[in-house]
């Protein structure tokens, strides 16, 4: 299985990069690094609703003088002299002459003198108190995000952050997606017996699009050499070729010898033994298996990480976590198998479960799970306990039904209206 990976990365294409707005830089790859050119925040500011003042001047019984109030967005106008403060709102810029911020709770007002009010402090504030410095998030000519990381909202703020309103990224990889056999029909269309519904193009399609490539449907070949050909000649046009079933040694399988110019056409993996890999016209061409477990699984180990490192993704492989089985599993050596499994939280770590059938053609097996079981060809019976890796394939695999909040009773956040 690993060096079938290592032949497939072979065919990774060079990083293409292209300008977009922000508002469409979620999930897409940087394709440059980020550096900032100004300090986050610009200035001192403060992080409470309350009064700029100096810490020493504090004294309960002795009230401060009220020079001004500084608004959000507003410059202070008066120093912070001894025996004076500024009232100041969250996020306004810190007037020169005060160390420190006391929040409004902590204060109480007092009286009005020449045109002056007062307030008085009820604690003690230390230098720096509730004071954001300049810079403390990012500095300036520091690097905030690298070429490779995928935008996240996060990082899509933190480039907002710096005032930058667009970024390059590296261009989605088009991804011709090619159903074979006579059996198959779109649905939507009436079915004649022997016929079944196209369900792979789909699920391909859907799984290009999450691992950040451009699906591109060009329809469902027929099971005759001249006929393939013709089909596979409309996909010449995409970075990728991908074609769904006829790679096997049936009498109508006619992937392997139309495509001719294979690198290997077998992998010693369970789902998934028909996977033939190749060129066409010097296009990267993948040959998946018919049965939709067996497409899908084979998808996920040798095309996906090169669509993410053609993206220039400096993470391309899925997550791996170490479960213990919680029902045995039957394994002959000789060939990796990677079962489904479900996921859940047991006292000491993580649970996988298998689904109930593990038959390449039962669909309903790759609904169900949440990973798949990296067991190598030289395992065995894998028995109720054992502790496996587990190939996380589902972002919603850790979701809870309830929240988690370590709060009595998982009380909701309280109402306020919003």
């Amino acid at each position: 299985m690993g060096q079938a990976l290592e032949r497939c990365l072979s065919a990774v294409l060079p990083v293409l990069p292209e300008r977009v707005a922000l508002d469409g830089a979620f999930d897409r790859v940087l394709a440059q690094d980020i550096v900032s050119s100004i300090d986050v925040p610009p200035w001192n500011n403060s992080a409470m609703d309350g009064f700029a003042l100096r810490a020493q001047d504090v004294r309960s019984d002795v009230p401060l003088r009220v020079l001004e109030t500084i608004a959000a967005g507003a410059m202070p106008t008066q120093v912070v002299q001894p025996g004076t403060c500024s009232r100041i709102m969250t996020g306004a810029p810190m007037p020169q002459g005060a160390d420190c911020v006391v929040m409004v709770e902590r204060t109480r007002p007092g009286a009005t003198q020449a045109g002056f009010t007062q307030v008085f402090i009820d604690e003690q504030p230390k230098v720096g108190q509730n004071i954001r410095p300049q810079g403390g998030d990012v500095g300036a000519g520091e690097k905030v995000l690298r070429a490779g990381e995928t935008m996240t909202p996060a990082a899509v703020a933190m480039v907002a952050s710096l005032g930058i309103p667009s970024v390059l990224v590296a261009q989605a990889p088009r991804v011709a997606i090619l159903g074979t056999g006579d059996e198959v029909i779109e649905p939507g269309f009436p079915r004649t017996p022997g016929q079944i519904y196209s369900s792979n193009t789909l699920a391909l399609m859907g799984m290009v699009r999450q691992a950040g490539g451009e699906p591109v449907h060009c329809g469902i070949a027929p099971d005759d050499p001249a006929g393939l050909r013709e089909a596979l000649d409309r996909c010449l046009r995409c970075d990728f070729v991908l074609s769904t079933g006829g790679v096997s040694v049936g009498d109508f399988d006619h992937v392997k010898d139309v495509v001719g110019s294979l690198n290997f056409w077998k992998v010693a993996v369970k789902p998934g033994k028909p996977l033939a890999f190749g060129a066409i016209q010097g296009v990267p061409f993948f040959g998946l298996p018919g049965n939709p477990v067996s497409c899908m699984v084979n998808f996920l180990q040798f095309v996906r990480p090169v669509i993410r490192r053609s993206l220039g993704d400096l993470h391309p492989y899925l997550p791996v976590i170490q479960a213990r089985l919680t029902h045995p599993l039957r394994k002959r050596s000789g060939r990796a198998h990677l079962s489904r499994v479900t996921l859940s939280a047991g006292e000491q770590g993580w649970l996988a479960t298998p689904t109930a059938t593990q038959s390449s053609g039962v669909l309903m097996s790759m609904v169900l799970a949440h990973g798949l079981t990296l067991l190598p060809p030289d395992a065995g019976n894998q028995a109720a306990g054992d502790l496996i890796s587990v190939q996380v394939i589902r972002k919603d695999w850790g979701s809870a039904s309830t929240p988690g909040y370590p709060w009595k009773d998982h009380a909701p956040l309280p109402d306020h209206g919003c």
